[in-house]
C-alpha cells in the first residue's frame, strides 16, 4: 500500500532513452487555447441572447432565432478572426526568418556575436561559450531558430491557420448551441421553467470546459470548472440584466 506521505510520481520517466524518445517527438501546437476561446464564447454570447430575451420578456422564438443566427454568424466570424490571427503568426514568422537569413548572410560575424552574447547572459563564458556559438552556428536552420526564439521571442511553430479556425468554429457552435436546447420544450415546462433549465445546462458547459482546461493544463479540475462558470455567468448576468433594463423600450 502506498504511503501518502510519498511526493507524487513524476509525469514522465528521466531515464535516458526515455529522455532521447521524448525530445524526439514532434512538438505540436497545443489545440486547447483554441477549443476554451471558441466554446466559452460561443456558451457566453448565445446564453446572453437566450438572457437577454428572457429579461426583455420576448418569447423563446425570438430567442432560438437569434441564438441560432448568432451560433452560425458569431461562430464563423470568429473561426475567420482565428484563421487571420494564426496566418498573421506566420507571416511575422516568415517575414523574420527572412530578416535573420539576409543578415547571416551578409553579417555572420555580428549574427555570431549576437548568439555569443544571447547564451553569455544565460551564464556561459570561455571556450564553453565558444563551442556553443560554434555548434549552434554551424547549422543554420538551428541559427536561425535560436535567434527567431531569443532575439525576437517569436514560437518556431504556430498553430497551422485553417486547424486553429475549424477547431474555434466547433468548439463555437457545439458549446454555442446548448444555451437554446431548452427552449425547445418551452411549451411545456413554461418560460420561467425553461429559462432556469438554459441557466443549468450553461453552467454546465461553462463546467465541463474549465473540468477539460484543468486537465490539460493540469491544474485542479474543480478550480477549471468554477473559473470558467463564474466568468461565463458574470457576462449572462450581465447580459439579463441589461435585458430587464431595456426591457421598456421592447414591445412585447
Amino acid at each position: 500500500m502506498p504511503d501518502p506521505t510519498d511526493p507524487p510520481p513524476l509525469e514522465h520517466s528521466h531515464t535516458p532513452e526515455a529522455i532521447a524518445a521524448r525530445l524526439a517527438e514532434v512538438r505540436k501546437p497545443d489545440d486547447l487555447g483554441d477549443f476554451v476561446l471558441g466554446a466559452v464564447d460561443g456558451a457566453i454570447t448565445t446564453f446572453a441572447i437566450v438572457a437577454g430575451v428572457a429579461g426583455s420578456g420576448l418569447s423563446a422564438g425570438v430567442a432560438v432565432v437569434l441564438g441560432l443566427a448568432n451560433v452560425l454568424a458569431d461562430g464563423f466570424s470568429m473561426a475567420v478572426g482565428n484563421y487571420l490571427k494564426t496566418k498573421s503568426d506566420h507571416d511575422i514568422l516568415d517575414r523574420y526568418r527572412r530578416l535573420e537569413l539576409r543578415h547571416i548572410h551578409r553579417e555572420p560575424e555580428g549574427e555570431r556575436e549576437e548568439v555569443r552574447q544571447i547564451f553569455a547572459a544565460k551564464g556561459f563564458q570561455g571556450e564553453i561559450l565558444e563551442e556553443v556559438v560554434d555548434v549552434i552556428t554551424a547549422d543554420k536552420q538551428q541559427w536561425v531558430d535560436t535567434m527567431l526564439r531569443e532575439e525576437f521571442g517569436l514560437p518556431t511553430a504556430p498553430p497551422e491557420p485553417r486547424r486553429a479556425a475549424a477547431i474555434t468554429f466547433f468548439a463555437f457552435v457545439l458549446a454555442g448551441l446548448a444555451p437554446i436546447v431548452p427552449l425547445a420544450f418551452s411549451r411545456v415546462l413554461g418560460p420561467d421553467a425553461t429559462f432556469f433549465l438554459s441557466i443549468v445546462v450553461t453552467m454546465l458547459v461553462f463546467a465541463a470546459i474549465g473540468a477539460v482546461r484543468g486537465r490539460v493544463t493540469q491544474m485542479s479540475q474543480l478550480r477549471g470548472a468554477l473559473e470558467t462558470m463564474f466568468t461565463g455567468g458574470s457576462a449572462a448576468g450581465l447580459a439579463y440584466a441589461v435585458g430587464r433594463l431595456l426591457s421598456g423600450f421592447v414591445g412585447t
